[in-house]
């Protein structure tokens, strides 16, 4: 068994964490700023998940990105990719002097994941596959006796596709406590608000055999709890539903009514690092 270090035993330091996921937002201007544009809102908004995730939570190792028991992060937004990159970058899988080119011809950092870049465990674009293959892989670790967990991130917008409920009554019926769904629930798509209203997202979880908890998605010591809450023993899949503000950590981006994805001037891209400098970390 390839052996990756228990972050999650140790405990939490919640302003570290709070400053792993400044750094990231950080990372994702770097990024955006290269191409000029990008998927800022949303990467903003799931920073804080994230940060817990790598640098808390899951058992894995920058070092050793194919340990074969190493516990899985798997985005069903591929074009969250943004976010991914900057905890991925953060971690020193690949150096921070690469954040650039995201976007470019033949850069590692598309805009959607790939499986070319380390660390990417599920290629993204179509939306709705995501929980299908996490549930593929908690399988996969039950049957080899492996005690690592899944943790897939969808979003509200993908709650309208059919194979995600599908997907949903599977892991309850297997009973997939390895499992652990995290629904970022932002209240955008493409062209603004909702397409389709999900509420209420957590009962509808409940109903379908899940453990569920509601939680303000960008609020670090709530994360970093429920997180923890996956972990009770009961024989059933987990899902965190993520009250998040898309652009989180900077205010005007925040309230933008458009935060899908982000198109500045050229001269803009200073007063965003410096407002994100100016920012409290929650």
């Amino acid at each position: 068994m390839n052996a990756v270090p228990n972050i999650a035993a140790q405990s939490a330091d919640i302003d570290a964490l709070r400053r792993r996921a400044k750094n990231m937002r950080r990372h994702m201007l770097v990024m955006a700023r290269g191409p000029g544009q990008g998927y800022v809102g949303q990467g903003m908004g799931i920073a804080d998940v994230l940060a817990a995730l790598y640098f808390h939570e899951m058992r894995w190792d920058p070092k050793n990105l194919l340990a074969e028991h190493r516990d899985r992060f798997v985005l069903s937004t591929g074009h969250y990719s943004i976010a991914l990159w900057a905890a991925l970058a953060e971690a020193g899988v690949f150096p921070l002097s690469e954040l650039p080119t995201y976007g470019a011809d033949d850069s590692r950092l598309a805009m959607s994941t790939i499986d070319t870049t380390p660390g990417v465990e599920m290629i993204g674009g179509s939306l709705g596959h995501g929980l299908g293959q996490a549930i593929g892989m908690a399988i996969g670790d039950r049957m080899r006796g492996s005690t690592a967990r899944v943790y897939c991130e969808l979003s509200d917008g993908e709650m309208q596709e059919g194979s995600t409920w599908e997907a949903a009554m599977a892991a309850s019926h297997f009973g997939l406590d390895n499992l652990i769904a995290l629904i970022d629930c932002n209240g955008i798509q493409a062209d603004g608000p909702m397409v389709l209203d999900m509420e209420p997202v957590a009962d509808k979880w409940r109903a379908f055999g899940w453990d569920t908890q509601e939680i303000d998605g960008n609020d670090m010591r709530s994360v970093v709890e429920a997180l923890a809450a996956t972990r009770s023993g009961v024989k059933r899949p987990f899902a965190i539903v993520l009250r998040t503000k898309p652009g989180s950590g900077i205010p005007s981006l925040v309230a933008r009514e458009k935060a899908h994805f982000i198109r500045v001037e050229p001269s803009e891209w200073d007063a965003l690092t410096a407002e994100l400098d100016a920012t409290e970390s929650t």
